[in-house]
């Protein structure tokens, strides 16, 4: 797990003068805000976040079930960032498909990302091991960042 502190240090990682800085920073900020699986993330699509509504839709994930998750507004300001300032760089089509690309314009792979990820930690100087699941145990354990809400509501079961 991750205190406030730690997971911020994380999260100010990326460059994000780079374009590649800012995807980083993206996802950082959604496995923070959301406790997605890595494989989750990187089967996202565009059309999966509702800035409206503050949420992301989770298609097919572990049990092969759907189910919609809040998202805060700060991951969904760096996604708009994303989606604005570095997508027409690394898209290979028009098609606005996949949300989060790799160099190859094609979506980043589950092993790319737990490297990133597990690299952020480590120049944080964030004693912990892991990458990816660290935020989901943040998550599970109670500690979503204060500024996520449904609808002006806490979210069912977290305190």
């Amino acid at each position: 797990m991750l205190s406030a502190e730690e997971a911020e240090r994380i999260l100010n990682v990326p460059d994000v003068t780079s374009a590649l800085g800012i995807r980083d920073r993206a996802i950082l900020e959604t496995f923070y805000s959301t406790g997605i699986r890595r494989a989750e993330l990187t089967a996202l699509h565009v059309h999966d976040v509702d800035p409206e509504r503050g949420t992301v839709m989770i298609r097919e994930g572990k049990g092969k079930r759907d189910r919609l998750i809040p998202i805060g507004e700060r991951a969904l300001a760096w996604i708009r960032k994303y989606l604005d300032d570095v997508t027409p760089q690394l898209s290979l089509a028009d098609d606005e498909c996949v949300l989060f690309l790799a160099l190859t314009g094609d979506s980043i792979g589950t092993r790319s990302l737990g490297l990133m990820v597990s690299d952020c930690v480590k120049r944080s100087g964030v004693n912990k091991s892991g990458s990816c699941h660290l935020f989901r145990h943040t998550m599970a354990a109670g500690r979503r960042p204060r500024f996520i809400t449904l609808a002006g509501r806490r979210p069912a079961g977290r305190r």
